[in-house]
Formats: C-alpha cells, sequence, structure tokens
C-alpha cells in the first residue's frame, strides 16, 4: 500500500500474510442535474438502486513464488556451518543468495461494469501483480477476469468477464458536476459488499502527488480499505468518477476521499481497447501553480510579480518539445487552454491527459506579463506523434530458458536467462547469439522470463526505446549489447 506525505493510502484491503465508455453509453450521455430546490431534502435511493448492479467484488490472488533474495550473513553461524567460508568470501558476515517462497497473497477491492458484455474499469492498484483475479456480481455471479490493459500514471485498470447484457453503468461527464454536489461512493468496504455511502463533491482538479497524471475528485462521502476501482455516482446514479484513495493519518476514513474523473477514465480506456497501451500525450513542460511558486519565492524572501496570481509557472520546457516548439519559456504563465481558464497544474493535466499525440491545442500564457496565444502540437514521450504499443518478447525474436545450477556453479554466478535460440528479431540485428546469458537489462537485474518481459514492456514506451542488456557468454566472457526496439 502506498503512502502519500504520510496521510494517503490506496483504499485496496490487503487479507493473509501480509473505459470506448462513450461509445458503451452514447444513449445515456448526461445532462447536467436539475437543482434541488433551496430546503427540500435529496433522494439519493434512485441513484443507489440504478448504481449498485453495476458494482462488483474483485477478488485478487497472487500466488506462492520461488525467489532469490540477498540476505545478511550471519558470521558465527557461518563459522560453525563452514568453518573455512571466511576465505572463499562467504562468512564475516556478508551477504548470500538465497531462495524462498513469498507467501500468497490475497486482497480485494471493487470495480465498475461500463459495457454489457463485460468491461469493467478498476484500479491498477487492485490488480497489479495478479496471477487469478475473481468478480463477484451484486447477484453473487462469479466470473474469472482477465487483464486487457493497466496504467500506473492515473492508476486505473481496464478487465473483462465473459457475459452478455450485464448492467453496465451510464457514464456522465465528470465536467458537469459541481462542488457542493450530492454523490454516492459505491464499492465493498472492509469486506462489506455493496455498500454505498453519501457526501458531497468537496473539491475538484486536486493534486496529492500520488500518480503521474492526477486531477481527483474530492469527496467526503466515506471511502474506506475495499473501496478501490468502485463507483462516485451523482444523484442520478450516473458514473462521475473511479474512487481511487483516501486521505488518513490511520489508514481508515478520515472525511476526505479522493476519485478519478470519467473525462480522463474514458481517455484511459478506449487508448487501452484500441492500442494496448496509453496514448499520452506530453506538452513538454514542468510546471508548478504560480501562487505555490510565489509563495515558495517569498520564503526565500524574493518579492515576485508574474503579472497574475493564478495559472500555472512554466518552471522547465522540455527540449524539442510540443512547449518549446511553441516559443514558450521558462518563467511564462500558461493561463487558458483551448480558451478555458486554467489555475492549476491539476486542470492542465486533465485537459492534457484526454488528448493523444498529434492532438493540437490553443496555449494562452504571459510572457514578461505580456499575454500571448500559441497553438501547439502534442507529442508522445519519445517526441514524435506515432502511436506507441507495449512490446512483447516477440519482437525480441528469441527464446529464453533460466539458467541451471551447473551454469551458476560453472560461471560462477547466481543467476541469469539463456538465450536458448535466435530468429529474425531484434536480438540477432544486435548480434546476440544462442548461449549468451542475460543477466542485466537497463540496470535492472533479470531472474526470470517474466522481468525480462516487463522490462521489455516498459522500455517500448518510454522516452528511449532502447534495452541495454549485460551478460555473459559460457566462455567467461562478459560483454553488452544496445538493442533499440523501434525501427528507424
Amino acid at each position: 500500500m502506498k503512502k502519500i506525505a504520510n496521510y494517503l493510502l490506496p483504499a485496496i484491503c490487503l487479507v493473509a500474510v501480509v473505459f470506448s465508455v462513450a461509445a458503451f453509453n452514447k444513449a445515456g450521455a448526461a445532462t447536467p442535474a436539475a437543482a434541488v430546490p433551496s430546503g427540500q431534502p435529496v433522494d439519493l435511493t434512485v441513484a443507489a438502486e440504478k448504481a449498485l448492479p453495476s458494482v462488483v467484488h474483485i477478488k485478487y490472488v497472487q500466488n506462492s513464488k520461488i525467489k532469490t533474495v540477498e540476505v545478511q550473513s550471519d558470521p558465527f553461524s557461518d563459522f560453525f556451518s563452514d568453518p573455512f567460508g571466511g576465505f572463499f568470501g562467504r562468512g564475516n558476515g556478508g551477504t548470500q543468495k538465497r531462495q524462498v517462497q513469498t507467501p500468497k497473497k490475497t486482497a480485494t477491492g471493487s470495480g465498475v461494469i461500463i459495457s454489457t458484455d463485460g468491461y469493467i474499469v478498476t484500479n491498477n492498484h487492485v490488480v497489479d501483480g495478479a496471477d487469478e483475479l475473481t468478480v463477484t456480481l451484486n447477484d453473487n455471479q462469479e466470473h474469472s477476469a482477465r487483464i486487457i490493459g493497466t496504467d500506473k500514471t492515473t492508476d486505473l485498470a481496464l478487465i473483462k468477464i465473459d457475459g452478455k447484457n450485464l448492467p453496465a453503468i451510464t457514464i456522465a461527464n465528470s465536467d458537469d458536476i459541481k462542488v457542493g454536489e450530492w454523490v454516492l461512493a459505491v464499492g465493498n468496504p472492509l469486506g462489506l459488499n455493496n455498500t454505498v455511502t453519501a457526501g458531497i463533491v468537496s473539491a475538484k482538479a486536486r493534486s496529492l502527488g500520488a500518480n503521474g497524471v492526477e486531477s481527483f475528485i474530492q469527496t467526503d462521502a466515506a471511502i474506506n480499505a475495499g473501496n478501490s476501482g468502485g463507483a462516485l455516482v451523482n444523484t442520478r446514479g450516473e458514473l462521475v468518477g473511479i474512487n481511487a484513495m483516501l486521505y488518513s493519518q490511520t489508514g481508515s476514513y478520515s472525511g476526505y476521499g479522493f476519485a478519478i474523473p470519467t473525462t480522463i477514465m474514458n481517455k484511459v480506456v478506449d487508448d487501452l481497447k484500441k492500442y494496448g497501451t496509453v496514448q499520452r500525450a506530453m506538452i513538454g513542460i514542468q510546471g508548478i501553480d504560480v501562487k505555490n511558486y510565489v509563495d515558495s519565492q517569498k520564503d526565500q524572501g524574493k518579492e515576485i510579480d508574474l503579472g497574475t496570481m493564478e495559472g500555472i509557472y512554466v518552471a522547465k520546457v522540455i527540449e524539442e518539445g510540443a512547449a518549446a516548439d511553441a516559443g514558450i519559456k521558462e518563467g511564462d504563465v500558461i493561463t487558458a487552454v483551448d480558451g478555458q481558464k486554467v489555475t492549476r497544474m491539476a486542470q492542465l493535466q486533465e485537459i492534457i491527459a484526454r488528448k493523444r499525440p498529434g492532438d493540437k491545442l490553443s496555449l494562452t500564457f504571459l510572457h514578461n506579463k505580456k499575454k500571448s496565444t500559441e497553438t501547439v502540437t502534442l507529442k508522445n514521450e519519445q517526441g514524435n506523434t506515432k502511436v506507441v504499443k507495449n512490446a512483447d518478447l516477440d519482437v525480441l525474436g528469441a527464446n529464453f530458458r533460466e539458467i541451471t545450477d551447473a551454469q551458476k556453479k560453472q560461471l560462477n554466478i547466481g543467476y541469469g536467462l539463456e538465450v536458448i535460440k535466435v530468429d529474425n528479431g531484434k536480438m540477432k540485428e544486435a548480434g546476440i547469439s544462442r548461449g549468451f546469458i542475460i543477466q542485466r537489462v537497463n540496470n535492472q537485474t533479470v531472474r526470470t522470463i517474466d522481468e525480462l518481459q516487463d522490462i521489455v514492456k516498459e522500455a517500448s514506451t518510454s522516452k528511449e526505446p532502447v534495452l541495454y542488456i549485460q551478460g555473459i557468454y559460457p566462455t567467461g566472457k562478459k560483454t553488452y549489447f544496445a538493442v533499440p526496439l523501434t525501427s528507424e
């Protein structure tokens, strides 16, 4: 469970040892709720009845595994088990590699059915690392689920169960909700399935530093462990957000919860379905809220006049990025996007999160207090506008296996993956041949095929899609290869 500033915990309950969304619901597109007459009570029963069937319970299982770990050895126990160990570098309180069996882990969370054929949105941290996912519907039917795609940057995931005519929720535009509006949180907190709590929208576009991209809806509807991935709905029972976090000193509800708005969710889900990974647009700046910047300068005894106290102060411009191409400089203040006023970095993040590389934006900004408007073309992290897809091991054109104990003893190494076959692919192009043993890739230790797969996926969508591979041949010769994952 990750903790933000010692207060922020994801609402997922650990047990044992230890998204096209618009297309799914075009007919149900929401219109702003009619205002409730002053002094009149709000009836939330209709919203609860509509939302409950669409919210599911998710059980996560990570099976027990054999794992190699480094442990600090006890010099005295080492001496009696091997009195000559010190001569061979095994004693004197050094480190040893041992194989341990990790415990089986289970956890629970929530999810929201967004299509009648079984697509479900939840949080990435609810499903990350799962070997098995079991979804229980509101009517207690159980289904095995598979992961369609995940996105750590927004903490969203798309999973699917096999089914027909499932109770899909109607998705509303989270832009339409207002601070002070009533909302319900629906989920499975603390093992209490099918639970509804009520509150209001306390704030919008809240940033907490928990994820790479965030613009949370803040609510005082009670959210506890197990609510993660559940629904935040308006008074019509329409989805406006995916519950993701609670703000607490104890790990339990203490007044504030946070949900990912549907404006971000829609884009992420659509990308995961179409491409398998999120097509993330980059504006090419590092920024901070103007007020926070001015306050930080005051703390240093500096008086700053930027011509405004609202907007995003541009602290850094990425070379050859979208903003740099448009002439934006360090020290400028972004005040509007496509004519829409922006006052906080979280607002800008939410707008950019809806876009894809190649999309254009009109940016209004102050340069030396003088107002300008320029059109920027957003790019991906690799600095172009192409579609980025997760690469699989297939792109390497090789087969692998974990090295044997005999190989470890022969080469005096503790781990590695042997290349047992090389076909046409990136490894052949780089000159890697059969028999080579991979030990490190991109400065990460590689012991299993799963670890190599994760590194390949991460590298393929990064700013520099290259594998830097270190390893050893059966002769004992150590060498190094650079394997580009993209074609020039």
